[in-house]
């Protein structure tokens, strides 16, 4: 049995990080090759990454930003193992990386895919402008396996995931989702018609690549705009809102018709909302609600125009 592990990257120091690796490996031998997938990098950090090119370290460059999904579809091709460790690039190992390798040893019989777990810093960044990452992802995204089981598919991600390569014989990561965003969602929902299961276990890794507050923003605009593309073009609507907690809040809101309402708030109150999400007093409830009530309002800009700038999601996808 052979494991790959497969780093996709743009524009990230990972020297550190893939050194470390590679030591870790030299006591865990089941792991036989890292691959760092360069989306279009700057020459300063190809260069970089180049020069960490050598015995089990490929880099696959690509001089253009093609998306997430696109890179590590072309770092599966070139993948030699049986399975595929995806670890982002903005990580930091918490205590030895024998230790973390070793840990997905252990726990590799209990299925195809297999999520870690995402972790955060104890105390908030020093750079009070990160603040809304860190605090979400600290209460958020921060769960222990036992909770993350609850809702298997809705908290899988590919930011610490290991999967059997069978599992892209019939799935892949999906290309035209090029801006951020809900990749992971896709992927998910996809596992979840295949009747394949998402397992869970504590192996996390700490996310040090924090946003800005105003970074981030911008990229959960993004996010929304292509979770409600998606949601326009997925067949199995019931099935898609279980993989996702936003939906399954606009199940209910839709149900007692509030989506008109939330959707005149965010046009109305949109600036206020995001002036109070980037300074020291975040209410994460305000942050569901800045959410969820942009989602209505691309929902009333599809019902009312019957159009939203979409792409088409071939049949055996959907």
């Amino acid at each position: 049995m052979k494991i790959s592990i497969l780093i996709p990257v743009n524009n990230y120091d990972i020297i550190a990080l893939v050194h470390s690796m590679k030591e870790g490996m030299e006591n865990v031998g089941e792991f036989c090759e890292i691959i760092i997938g360069d989306d279009g990098s700057s020459e300063e950090f190809r260069k970089k990454y180049q020069s960490l090119a050598g015995e089990k370290v490929k880099v696959i460059s690509s001089e253009k930003n093609i998306g997430r999904a696109a890179i590590r579809n072309r770092m599966i091709d070139e993948a030699k193992g049986d399975y595929l460790l995806f670890i982002d690039a903005d990580v930091m190992i918490r205590g030895t990386a024998e230790n973390y390798l070793g840990k997905w040893l252990e726990n590799i019989h209990l299925g195809k895919v297999i999520f870690g777990g995402i972790l955060y810093n104890d105390n908030p960044p020093g750079d009070p402008d990160k603040l809304l990452r860190w605090k979400y992802g600290r209460m958020k995204e921060q769960q222990k396996a036992q909770e993350r089981t609850r809702h298997p598919y809705s908290s899988f991600s590919t930011f610490n995931v290991l999967i059997e390569r069978s599992v892209f014989s019939k799935i892949r990561f999906y290309e035209e989702l090029k801006q951020y965003g809900h990749e992971d969602t896709l992927f998910s929902y996809q596992l979840k018609k295949a009747g394949i299961n998402v397992q869970h276990i504590d192996n996390g890794l700490i996310h040090e690549g924090l946003e800005t507050n105003k970074e981030y923003l911008i990229k959960v605009k993004h996010s929304i705009e292509n979770l409600s593309r998606l949601y326009d073009n997925v067949t199995d609507k019931k099935t898609f809102s279980e993989t996702v907690g936003l939906l399954r809040s606009f199940m209910w809101i839709r149900r007692f018709r509030l989506r008109g309402l939330l959707a005149g708030i965010f046009i109305k109150y949109r600036d206020k909302m995001e002036l109070r999400l980037d300074s020291s007093k975040i209410s994460l409830f305000l942050f569901w609600f800045y959410k969820i009530s942009m989602f209505c309002t691309f929902r009333e800009i599809h019902r009312r125009r019957k159009f939203l700038p979409i792409f088409r999601i071939p049949p055996e996808i959907i």
